[in-house]
């Protein structure tokens, strides 16, 4: 019997299966009260990173195109200058090496890892089913009021991540929102679209009792550059479905109804009157601007944060957060950075970390949406999922940013958006799909129109 041809074997053992299980591993229950540190999800992305490194080697092909070396490869400059300068050696190693595992070398292996669509598309669904177990777990917490604790009342949705990781959850649902609508307006099957858009509208509801008011203007911000994306009319009538699944949302709550407006309203007292955690959110952003003011170019070094916080925060900063509920005993959980992605880099690393790492991602978003504009051009139809889902998870991330930085268990989904935004940026916006293709021991290839299969 002849052997099964090459693309039926690449695809019976996908290489990007162990991201699919990297994805499953972060929806394991965290231990009430853990203090960070690194997760068994961390565990796992260091050997994709590895066994993406052995795949390359017995491949024998060039890593990385050039463009997709520099682009991916700049934040290392102002992460070895600000790990020179960190408060100790440790510090500049361990945070070092937080920084490349985020958003150097997950990233490179999700580019590599990642052959055509189908296995970016079967990313996002993992993605999306991550966001319903977890949604799913954390509607049964307000329901049954076994939540982390707001407002005095153990209600709000955390899922699995507990009240020590507030925003996991959150951030988990909004991955699964964006993905969800950007295979809902993409191009693939009807019955695939409808799900997806039956997906979304379900995971709106436990984004909505995580009462985090980051995420929700992050998944706002990207639904509507989705939608603004796929043209005016589609964008029309999505708009009105959403707008009318909010209102359907809002007034079922019921009990829930006066929280969820309180918080709302809340978004728009951040000046007026700010509550508590506004006020130290405020304090630490000044704390950062401070710390970046001594140091301009290279910053207090790598983990200085919360060394020199104190000294350059005004006597408003509460210094610790209130956290219970959800299985954990009360605590006090200390504020060790800014909770501004941007501000974080700035104090830490100065304008060269920050023009390095924000270049980067800069570059990113451009080269995926000129991706997504080639690629609408060419098909004259509707924009690719893959493009919509990968413009969506960087632009949520970029957004979110400005309320929040890296650290807890969910972490490594961010590495893993930035590796799809940049699979669709430097590779796959170039690329059709896979029927137009040859695959070759596991990676896609280009046809010449008009050449035969292989």
């Amino acid at each position: 019997m002849s052997p099964a041809p090459p693309a039926v074997r690449s695809r019976a053992l996908s290489p990007v299966l162990p991201l699919v299980a990297l994805v499953a591993l972060v929806g394991l229950p965290v231990a009430p009260g853990g203090d960070g540190g690194a997760t068994p999800a961390d565990a796992l992305s260091a050997l994709v990173v590895g066994f993406c490194a052995v795949r390359l080697l017995r491949q024998r092909r060039r890593p990385l195109s050039r463009t997709a070396a520099v682009v991916l490869g700049a934040p290392v400059v102002g992460l070895a200058v600000a790990a020179t300068g960190a408060v100790s050696p440790g510090a500049g190693i361990s945070g070092m090496g937080r920084y490349l595992q985020v958003f150097v070398l997950v990233p490179a292996a999700v580019l590599l890892l990642v052959r055509d669509r189908a296995d970016f598309r079967l990313l996002a669904w993992s993605l999306v089913a991550l966001a319903g177990w977890q949604g799913a777990v954390g509607v049964h917490q307000y329901v049954t009021g076994t939540g982390a604790s707001y407002q005095g009342q153990p209600i709000r949705a955390v899922g699995t991540f507990g009240p020590q990781d507030i925003m996991g959850m959150a951030s988990v649902v909004s991955f699964g929102v964006v993905c969800a609508v950007g295979l809902a307006l993409g191009t693939a099957s009807l019955r695939q679209r409808l799900i997806a858009v039956g997906c979304a509208l379900a995971l709106l509801v436990p984004l909505a009792l995580s009462f985090s008011r980051g995420a929700w203007i992050a998944t706002a911000v990207t639904c509507a550059a989705q939608l603004a994306l796929t043209g005016m009319r589609q964008a029309l009538r999505a708009g009105a479905v959403t707008v009318a699944a909010a209102v359907v949302l809002v007034g079922g709550f019921g009990v829930g109804t006066a929280l969820l407006q309180e918080r709302i309203t809340s978004i728009t007292q951040v000046t007026a009157a700010p509550d508590q955690s506004v006020t130290d959110r405020y304090s630490m952003w000044a704390a950062a601007t401070g710390m970046w003011r001594e140091q301009p170019l290279t910053g207090v070094g790598l983990k200085g944060f919360p060394e020199y916080r104190d000294a350059h925060a005004s006597v408003a900063l509460s210094a610790a957060s209130d956290t219970e509920g959800a299985g954990a005993a009360f605590r006090r959980q200390p504020l060790l950075s800014p909770h501004n992605m941007y501000l974080l880099v700035l104090s830490e690393q100065g304008l060269i970390g920050l023009l390095a790492l924000a270049g980067s991602w800069l570059a990113l978003l451009v080269c995926a949406v000129r991706g997504l504009v080639r690629a609408k051009a060419r098909s004259g139809r509707r924009v690719p999922d893959c493009a919509l889902v990968a413009c969506g998870l960087l632009i949520w991330q970029l957004t979110d940013f400005v309320y929040a930085d890296i650290g807890g268990p969910s972490t490594v989904l961010t590495a893993l958006c930035f590796g799809l935004a940049a699979w669709w940026a430097l590779a796959g916006g170039r690329t059709e799909e896979t029927p137009a293709q040859d695959v070759v021991d596991g990676w896609a290839v280009r046809r010449p129109e008009g050449a035969p299969a292989r």
